[in-house]
């Protein structure tokens, strides 16, 4: 099957895949050849992609993947490729997001804090998964 990852500004990941598993809002689901039409929400979260023996992984923030013919697209604003990502700036990120979570002495925008947590803890995943 083939699978392709379109964000705003290029095309992250066009290829075929034996197996894709994807982070949706109800949870982790895994797409094979020849599975029925679907149309999910994405949650921020990995995406894995298996060509044979390898896997490929992905830090997919959110969006709409949908699996027709077997041909599996996903449209997110932002997406990275697990080899192209920064783990210390991602490392920095979680600190920042954990210590805002932390700190009960100021007025923080909670919901913000925790997508931070969640964007940085995709990246670490998908960077670190081997």
């Amino acid at each position: 099957m083939k699978l392709k990852i379109i964000t705003h500004e290029r095309i992250v990941f066009e290829g075929d895949a034996d197996e894709i598993v994807i982070q949706t809002k109800s949870g982790q689901m895994g797409i094979l050849k020849d599975h029925v039409p679907v149309t999910t929400s994405l949650d921020i979260g990995v995406t894995k992609a298996r060509q044979g023996e390898n896997y490929k992984y992905f830090a997919t923030m959110g969006g709409i993947f949908q699996f027709k013919d077997n041909m599996a697209t996903i449209l997110t604003d932002v997406c990275e490729d697990g080899c192209d990502i920064d783990v210390a700036r991602a490392n920095e990120a979680k600190a920042r997001a954990e210590a805002r979570l932390a700190d009960t002495n100021t007025n923080i925008d909670t919901q913000r804090a925790q997508a931070a947590l969640a964007r940085a803890l995709a990246r670490l995943k998908a960077a670190l998964t081997k």
